[in-house]
């Protein structure tokens, strides 16, 4: 005999039974579904805080380069112009001070390493042939050479006239222009000094690379946009002012280096420019 319920069918005492099952089954089903759940969105928090850290750090690294040429340190200003001037705090080009004079200073100038590319047009400062040759050097800095390596940007960039060479050269900064043959001018970034023996071979048949000298040089420093008529009457300024020094003189078929240091978006007055000369003691 089945027992059955006091005013409860058997039917339906069994369609009560079968309701529990069914209940815990989806109350387990729902566990499962929530640890599921938590364990999904456990990952999620843990790969966004990781997503966060990677991009502070990015962002960090971003801000930390941007600071090299925001946050500019001041040189030792000699004059009410040279107070205003900043330079970013990249590599640069080493050197010794020997002494200054009122209108310039003599360096002695270690050797160094450029990459260098002959500039498309007659002026070495028009926008057009400056920004050429500098994506051009700029590329190969970033990683367009043999070795696909990507280098520190240093500073200035220098551009100087100057006599055509065949030998090859590396990147740093500041740039440097100069007149290359019949009035072409060659633009320099000085490559970071890590890679003065073994830099990495240009893709870019336009870049060469070059070891520069050790050498002495008279240097003046002035602020502003460069032009060619600036460069032409600085370095007029600057002989002049050499013929009066009684131990130094302008060496024999020396050329104008101009060296840049400020990125484009620099105010003109706070902007840093030389212009050198090599030179040597008169015997």
């Amino acid at each position: 005999m089945v027992p059955t319920l006091v005013g409860v069918s058997p039917g339906i005492a069994v369609q009560g039974s079968s309701s529990q099952v069914q209940g815990k089954r989806m109350q387990a089903f729902m566990r499962q579904t929530s640890t599921a759940s938590s364990n999904r969105i456990s990952l999620l928090q843990a790969l966004t805080q990781q997503t966060v850290v990677q991009s502070q750090r990015s962002l960090q690294s971003l801000f930390g380069e941007i600071g090299k040429y925001v946050n500019m340190p001041r040189t030792d200003a000699r004059s009410l112009e040279e107070s205003f001037m900043s330079v970013p705090d990249l590599e640069t080009i080493p050197y010794n001070l020997i002494r200054q004079a009122q209108d310039y200073e003599i360096r002695e100038v270690l050797s160094y390493v450029v990459a260098e590319t002959t500039m498309p047009g007659k002026s070495g400062f028009d926008i057009a042939s400056s920004g050429q040759s500098f994506n051009t050097l700029a590329a190969y800095l970033f990683g367009k050479n043999e070795g696909r390596i990507e280098m520190s940007m240093t500073t200035p960039v220098v551009t100087q006239k100057g006599e055509a060479r065949g030998e090859k050269m590396d990147m740093t900064t500041p740039v440097i222009q100069q007149a290359s043959g019949e009035g072409q001018w060659r633009m320099s970034f000085v490559l970071p000094a890590k890679y003065n023996e073994g830099p990495p071979k240009p893709i870019d048949s336009k870049v060469t690379i070059r070891r520069i000298p050790a050498k002495k040089v008279a240097v003046a420093v002035f602020s502003g946009y460069v032009s060619d008529n600036d460069v032409k009457n600085r370095e007029q300024a600057l002989r002049r002012a050499l013929l009066k020094d009684p131990v130094l003189r302008v060496k024999l078929g020396a050329q104008p280096e101009v060296s840049q240091f400020n990125p484009p978006f620099t105010p003109p007055f706070m902007r840093r420019n030389e212009i050198s000369l090599e030179i040597e003691d008169v015997c």
